[in-house]
């Protein structure tokens, strides 16, 4: 049953996910090309992920942090790929409360696991560009297994913080979600709560997260290209340019269709463009990851031909 009757209230206990198009020729071209993307997503960051295990030239706080962000690519997009795919496939797919929180808190997880890990991922090549000297001290195994513990922590208090503010809201009118995924932006415009307070944890949270990972972020490359425009040698700025470029593009791609999402009014985009940015950052930009890593990154090219060399001629 989608309501229960509940005193005066009438109780959600399932919830229509609209998916992106109601057009049957465009759900089936979608289908094929988000079930390429998923493959090609889950394939990729595996590929990462397993490149940087056996090769031991890659075996450094740099990738070890590559790899725990394949890692939650791979978790990020699972968390709302195969609904959306089951989505094209039946006319009315619903999702129960339960599996409405699940996909709403591990959504929020990992995107929040993302904003960590490339913001320490700018922390560690800061070190590395302008403190080569003291990079194994400020960046040991202690260390940087302490900034991985510290990221899983805070995105776990993120997301629930977002579950927290999706049981405070309270549901007793439609359960139609206009949107291909349990986000809560949709689920507040659902729910019949009184006021903005049950938001409240999940919007601070999301903010504070946004803002300080932005900071390191920014300060950690305003630090690197200042060193690296002191650099004398042609061939050491190319070199320590080189190692970043690749975690540029990953942070503008997943940084600027965030700001379009929860940065701009939300009158001046519609909810058609929201679902089509939220397909991007939580599809395709996981399935982008590994590609810009394996094809900007002299290490990671480097280690994947030593390894089908060997592969090879073993």
């Amino acid at each position: 049953m989608a309501f229960l009757e509940d005193g005066n209230h009438t109780e959600v206990t399932e919830f229509i996910l609209l998916g992106l198009t109601d057009d049957p020729v465009l759900r089936v071209v979608l289908f094929i090309i988000i079930l390429c993307i998923y493959l090609v997503t889950v394939c990729g960051n595996l590929s990462t992920i397993l490149l940087i295990r056996v090769s031991s030239q890659l075996h450094h706080p740099m990738y070890f942090f590559l790899s725990h962000l394949a890692s939650t690519d791979i978790g990020y997009s699972s968390s709302v790929t195969p609904n959306m795919l089951v989505n094209f496939l039946v006319k009315r797919n619903t999702i129960s409360f339960l599996g409405c929180t699940i996909q709403l808190g591990s959504g929020a997880f990992f995107g929040t696991l993302e904003c960590f890990l490339l913001a320490t991922m700018a922390y560690d090549r800061f070190v590395a560009i302008c403190n080569p000297l003291l990079y194994s001290t400020k960046m040991s195994t202690r260390v940087y297994v302490q900034l991985l513990v510290g990221s899983y922590i805070g995105s776990l208090l993120n997301a629930s913080s977002f579950i927290i503010s999706f049981f405070s809201l309270l549901f007793c009118g439609p359960n139609r979600v206009n949107h291909f995924f349990c986000d809560l932006a949709p689920l507040v415009e659902l729910s019949c709560s009184s006021g903005s307070v049950p938001i409240v944890p999940a919007s601070f949270c999301s903010a504070f997260v946004i803002i300080v990972t932005v900071l390191v972020i920014a300060v950690s490359y305003t630090y690197i290209l200042i060193t690296i425009l002191k650099m004398r040698s042609t061939e050491g700025r190319h070199k320590a340019f080189s190692t970043c470029t690749s975690h540029l593009t990953a942070v503008t791609l997943f940084y600027g269709t965030i700001t379009f999402i929860y940065a701009m009014p939300k009158s001046s985009y519609s909810t058609d463009q929201n679902k089509v940015v939220s397909v991007f950052y939580m599809v395709v930009i996981p399935m982008l990851n590994p590609l810009i890593y394996s094809l900007r990154n002299n290490e990671i090219k480097g280690a994947l031909k030593k390894e089908i060399n060997r592969k090879i001629f073993s």
